[in-house]
C-alpha cells in the first residue's frame, strides 16, 4: 500500500521550499509503505503541501508518479489505488 502524507498551513508564511522540506521529511518516515518512488507538490499560497510513496504493483511506469496534476494544472492529487 502506497504512502500519503499532506498538511494546511493555515498561517501561510512559510515558504514553498520549507513547505516541500516538511512534507518530504513526512513522506520519509513512511517510506516502508512505498519504497519505488516518491514525490511532493506544494502551493506556498494556499499554504498546502502533498506528498506520496509509491509502492509499484501492478503500474510500474512513469505514468503512475504522484501527486498527479490535472492536464491544466489547476488540480493536484493523491491516491492509493490502480
Amino acid at each position: 500500500m502506497c504512502g500519503i502524507t499532506g498538511f494546511v498551513d493555515f498561517t501561510r508564511q512559510t515558504g514553498n521550499d520549507q513547505l516541500r522540506a516538511m512534507v518530504r521529511q513526512m513522506s520519509d518516515t513512511i517510506r516502508h509503505r512505498g519504497p519505488d518512488d516518491e514525490g511532493a507538490w506544494v502551493d506556498e499560497k494556499a499554504g498546502i503541501a502533498l506528498g506520496h510513496r509509491r509502492l509499484s504493483i501492478v503500474d510500474l511506469s512513469p505514468e503512475g508518479h504522484q501527486p498527479m496534476l490535472s492536464a491544466h494544472g489547476r488540480y493536484v492529487m493523491v491516491f492509493n489505488g490502480p
